[in-house]
């Protein structure tokens, strides 16, 4: 099964967010510690995949922001 960037990216941070909350409830280390190893795995599968992925956009530099236009004086 194929998991594209953004799944990806949620599922990691849903993990280490997880995480963060367990650390403050004061949850047993090894859960913690255990879901911290999966965590830090995920992060390198995560940054793999949004390198390795097939995005193509048309959008160049001159473009500037979608929601923000900019006047160029070369026009």
């Amino acid at each position: 099964m194929k998991i594209s960037a953004m799944p990806m990216v949620f599922l990691t941070s849903v993990i280490l967010l997880l995480i963060t909350i367990m650390v403050v409830m004061n949850v047993n280390f090894g859960w913690v510690f255990y879901l911290t190893c999966f965590g830090q795995i995920m992060v390198i599968i995560m940054v793999y995949k949004v390198l390795r992925d097939k995005y193509i956009t048309h959008k160049t530099f001159k473009d500037f922001y979608q929601d923000h236009s900019v006047k160029n004086d070369d026009e």
